[in-house]
Formats: C-alpha cells, sequence, structure tokens
C-alpha cells in the first residue's frame, strides 16, 4: 500500500470508523467562551459589533452580557473530520451549521464527533478523491446540546501523486489580481460601508421575499488575514504541533507534505501561506481557510439581523479556493419565511463572489426573528434536537 495513494484498502480502512467517536485533541484550540478568546476571535473574522466586544453594550441587550459570534465554536472544533488515508491532502468543502441558543460569555464546551459517511468522486479537479464527512456535538456547561455541525472534508493527491494523477497542469500558478489604485479605493469604500443593525429589531413581519441581504466585502487577501484566523481559532496543534510534538504527531499519522527545498518533512497546511506549497497540493497558490470564508458569511448574518435576531442554521459549499489577493463579495436575498411554534424564521440563499465575478462559495441559512405579533425570541429553540 503506496503512502499518498487512495486506494481501495485505504478507503476501506476509513470506512470501519464511521459511527465510532474520534479524538479530537488536536481540532481544539479553545474550551470556553471566555472575554480573550470572542474578542481574539472577531479580531479574525474583522467584525467589531459592540455586541460581541463591549460589556457595558451587552448589559442592556436582551442577553444581559456579550455573547459570542456563533461560529467562535470553529474554535472550540475545527469540525475536520478526515481520518486515515495517510499521506493523503485534506481540503475543506463545508460546513452544516445548526445553532439551539446563543454561546455565552463563560459557555465551556465538549464535543462529540464521529465519522458519517464517506464518498468516492471524480472531477476537473481531482480524477479520483474522497469526500468525508463528519457530525460534531457541541454541549455547554448545562450537558445542552448548543450546536451541531456537519464537517465536509475532500481528501486529494498531493505533490507527485497529483502530477501522477493529472499532469503538470494541476500544479500551475494562479496569477495574482492586480488592482488600479481606484478599484483598491472603492474596495475600502464598501468595506467601511458594511451597514450593522445593532439594537434595532429587525421585526419578521417587515421581511420580505425577494429581499437583499446587505453585503460584506472581504479583501483583497493577504497572509495576514491567514495568520490572524490562526491565532485565534487553530494554532500550531491544528497541523500536528511543532517540534518534538510534530514528529510525534507525523510518526503517528503519517500526516505530512515534502519540503522540496530542504527535504524536511513539514504541515501541508504551510500551503495557505506559501505559494509553492498550495500549487503542489492542487490549489494554484497560496490560499484561504474555507471555515474563515464560512465565518465571513454569518457575520453578514449578524449585521443584518441585529441583536435581537439569532441565526439558527448555515449551511455554505465552498466550491473553491479563494487566493491570496482576492476580494470576496458575500451576499443574500430571503427565499421564504414562516411561523413554527412561535418561533418566526427567514431562510436566505447565500453567495460568496470574487472580484473577477467567480463563485467561490454559496450555501442557504436560516435566522430567527422578533415578531410584533408572536414577541421576542424563545430559546433554546422548541424543535431543538435531542
Amino acid at each position: 500500500m503506496s503512502w499518498g495513494d487512495i486506494t481501495d484498502e485505504k478507503i476501506a480502512e476509513a470506512e470501519t470508523l464511521i459511527g465510532v467517536l474520534l479524538r479530537r485533541d488536536r481540532m481544539q484550540w479553545i474550551e470556553t467562551a471566555s472575554r480573550d478568546a470572542i474578542r481574539h476571535f472577531v479580531w479574525a473574522v474583522g467584525d467589531n459589533n459592540p455586541l460581541w466586544l463591549d460589556l457595558e453594550y451587552g448589559k442592556k441587550s436582551q442577553w444581559g452580557s456579550i455573547v459570542a459570534p456563533p461560529c467562535i465554536l470553529y474554535a472550540v472544533d475545527s469540525t475536520i473530520v478526515a481520518p486515515k488515508l495517510q499521506g493523503v491532502q485534506w481540503i475543506y468543502a463545508g460546513t452544516g451549521w445548526t445553532w439551539y441558543e446563543p454561546i455565552r460569555l463563560g459557555d465551556m464546551f465538549r464535543v462529540e464527533a464521529v465519522l458519517q459517511r464517506q464518498e468516492v468522486k471524480a472531477g476537473r479537479r481531482f480524477p479520483k478523491w474522497v469526500l468525508q464527512t463528519g457530525e460534531i456535538r457541541y454541549y455547554n456547561q448545562h450537558a445542552r446540546l448548543v450546536a451541531i455541525a456537519e464537517g465536509r472534508c475532500a481528501r486529494t493527491p498531493r505533490g507527485d501523486k497529483l502530477i501522477e494523477a493529472k499532469g503538470a497542469e494541476a500544479v500551475q500558478a494562479s496569477d495574482t489580481h492586480r488592482y488600479t489604485p481606484q478599484e483598491v479605493e472603492d474596495i475600502e469604500r464598501q468595506v467601511l460601508a458594511e451597514p450593522r443593525r445593532g439594537s434595532s429589531p429587525l421585526w419578521w413581519e417587515d421581511v420580505n421575499i425577494g429581499d437583499e441581504v446587505p453585503q460584506v466585502v472581504r479583501g483583497p487577501l493577504n497572509v495576514i488575514d491567514i495568520m490572524a484566523w490562526y491565532s485565534a481559532v487553530a494554532g500550531a496543534q491544528h497541523y500536528g504541533g511543532v517540534h518534538g510534538d510534530a514528529i510525534r504527531y507525523r510518526q503517528r499519522h503519517e500526516d505530512y507534505h515534502i519540503n522540496k527545498k530542504t527535504g524536511t518533512k513539514e504541515a501541508a497546511g504551510r500551503g495557505h501561506l506559501e505559494a509553492s506549497t498550495g500549487r503542489e497540493v492542487g490549489m494554484g497558490g497560496a490560499y484561504d481557510i474555507g471555515p474563515q470564508r464560512i465565518s465571513w458569511a454569518q457575520h453578514m448574518l449578524t449585521n443584518w439581523i441585529g441583536d435581537h435576531g439569532f441565526v439558527h442554521t448555515l449551511n455554505v459549499d465552498v466550491l473553491k479556493p479563494n487566493m491570496v489577493g482576492d476580494t470576496l463579495w458575500w451576499r443574500g436575498k430571503v427565499t421564504g419565511k414562516k411561523a413554527e411554534n412561535g418561533t418566526c424564521l427567514v431562510t436566505v440563499n447565500l453567495e460568496a463572489t470574487n472580484q473577477l465575478g467567480s463563485t467561490s462559495a454559496r450555501g442557504t441559512a436560516s435566522v430567527v426573528l422578533p415578531s410584533r405579533e408572536f414577541g421576542p425570541l424563545k430559546l433554546p429553540l422548541p424543535f431543538a434536537s435531542p
């Protein structure tokens, strides 16, 4: 069995872990939604909402304190469920989130994670690859189920295996977009113009099908943006640690990438920061982190619904990499609304496009809003899973 190959034997070996509780020590960066953890997370996504940051502001909200943005749970568990298939690259393919109550200051979490299923796929970018889907359940200190995440990871060839599978075309560099001064000025203007509803309620009755969700704009992406995400959510442990800890991890999991310049074993995750490694794993250059991009969609939603709303679901497919140098526009449109057991829901379609008009992610979401008829939110939600 060759290291780095996607073989029937390796696929069958991973299949034996379906439904088995998995160890998650490498996938956890924080355990508690402390004030520091919340602040570091929102800095990493560029979200200065006072509901996350200002204690006095939070006391005046319906929550009685600051709360954490829903996607901070990426720092509690990365949602990456990609067992076995040694030496095979994993690329984040999306998350399906469901939240049942807000994440309050001081909440502590434990998680349960299982591999749900895996599917063998074929496509233009990778002739043979595997989609692994896991489920992560987040329980707070009161043993309440706060959220469920369905994490999706593509397992693809890397390095020489990718060249063997597809040829040199797979590792060609992507051209970095060059902006004019006028384009940069316009992007900066749009970023600074992002509206935030804040303490003014968005009433369910006032939302109509076809309404547009005010956009958020991120970019042009640079490596500092990516490092900020690592600092808040992942750290070194996410890619096997450093020094002796890293060696022990690589010996145990056989998960590494050979640096062609030095001949040493390193984490393939450096492809997010280093263009040459990004090309070697089939992404065309240095590229973003999927959960970071999904968190920008959550930021758009929480800006829109304000302090009185609640994001219930967010399901995003990451379709292609967002390259260093790219700018991303997240936009949404209302597709439906309903009242169920006194809970007023609005559904939204979401899409992320770059400066060239190419769609790099799309998905759906649902939010709970206050109602003039039914009153304020009632949480936890009455239709939470056991």
